[in-house]
């Protein structure tokens, strides 16, 4: 089942403490206006291979974030679903999923394992008074009388699965749903700077059912264990789905704020494949999950321009774009921001 309490903590980092142990996790202590949180940072899975991982992205952009930064300090539950600012690593494109890499728990030498990118940041946060952190994930407390096993406050409280919390593996899956994936993103707004640290474990997959959340087919970063999916062809005599996340075709351009009235929007698609690419059933979604159709096919190495007809919308104020296949599964995904859009006539560039 999903997630009991999902939701985003705003505060201020205070203390922290590396991972290690038999179970270990990054602890980091956030005060708001008045009440303590230990936020438990996984840095090694139970499930093989043990190496989690993760994307710091040093200058995070996305849509949300103008939602984010109007709330005020402590803990907000989030309504898992589309549009707003729960998160899903797999619908809300945060960030390119082939930009994530595994990261030992700790090597020797400096900043090199996932103890040291975390607490680079973390630190930078603590030595900065104006800086925000905001923790998505699973609330727990407060603990009446029980006192934080880590930092001592009292009543124990906090927000933990600070990570992908969707197509686990085995005992895991219990925890699948959409809209309820964990993270941490940091506020610097002396420097207008945002910074995004994303986890996943290599046990998760990069497909999963809209509803529940669970693994489907066509998946990778599975377990060893795991048996091979077949491929889905897309048409006979043309390539077979690529594993995820594929990317092969890309979203590379949009015109969100066209100089037209009406205003007439349009996606540039790019196959970087060296075969032609059947889009019979193929579709585009925005950020509400309006679904534009897609027909006839895209040549090996070839941009194809599509202009996007109701109800899919591409808003000037900031939206989603997504390209999912035949079968259902995403190909690629962007985001874009009001400033972005903010040029009349302009494509922006992904």
């Amino acid at each position: 089942m999903p997630l009991k309490n999902y939701g985003v903590l705003k505060g201020r980092p205070i203390n922290r403490q590396l991972g290690s142990g038999q179970n270990p996790h990054y602890q980091v202590h956030v005060v708001d206006d008045g009440v303590d949180y230990r936020i438990a940072i996984n840095v090694l899975s139970q499930v093989a291979p043990s190496e989690v991982e993760y994307l710091v992205d040093s200058h995070f952009q996305h849509p949300f974030l103008v939602a984010l930064e109007a709330m005020a300090a402590g803990w907000h539950s989030l309504a898992p679903k589309p549009g707003g600012p729960a998160l899903d690593f797999i619908r809300t494109n945060l960030f390119d999923p082939r930009r994530m890499v595994p990261l030992p728990l700790s090597l020797a030498g400096p900043d090199n394992d996932l103890n040291e990118k975390i607490d680079h940041y973390i630190q930078r946060a603590m030595a900065d008074e104006d800086a925000v952190l905001y923790a998505f994930g699973e609330r727990w407390g407060p603990e009446a009388g029980k006192k934080d096993k880590i930092f001592g406050f009292l009543p124990g409280n906090g927000v933990h699965d600070i990570h992908m919390n969707q197509a686990n593996a085995g005992r895991f899956a219990e925890d699948d749903g959409v809209y309820q994936d964990g993270a941490l993103l940091l506020h610097f707004p002396a420097q207008s700077q945002w910074t995004g640290i994303f986890l996943k474990f290599q046990s998760q997959t990069w497909h999963s059912d809209d509803k529940t959340g669970h693994r489907i087919a066509g998946g990778t970063s599975g377990p060893p264990s795991d048996p091979p999916t077949p491929p889905d062809p897309f048409d006979p005599g043309t390539i077979p789905t690529p594993e995820a996340p594929d990317g092969a075709v890309r979203i590379v351009a949009a015109l969100a704020n066209a100089m037209k009235s009406p205003e007439v929007e349009t996606v540039t698609l790019l196959n970087t494949t060296a075969q032609t690419i059947e889009l019979a059933g193929w579709r585009l979604l925005d950020r509400d999950k309006n679904a534009m159709p897609l027909t006839g096919s895209i040549g090996a190495g070839e941009t194809l321009r599509v202009t996007l007809k109701p109800p899919a919308v591409l808003p000037n104020k900031g939206g989603l774009i997504t390209l999912v296949n035949a079968q259902g599964l995403r190909v690629d995904g962007v985001s874009y921001t009001k400033a972005q859009a903010g040029n009349p006539g302009y494509s922006i560039k992904f």
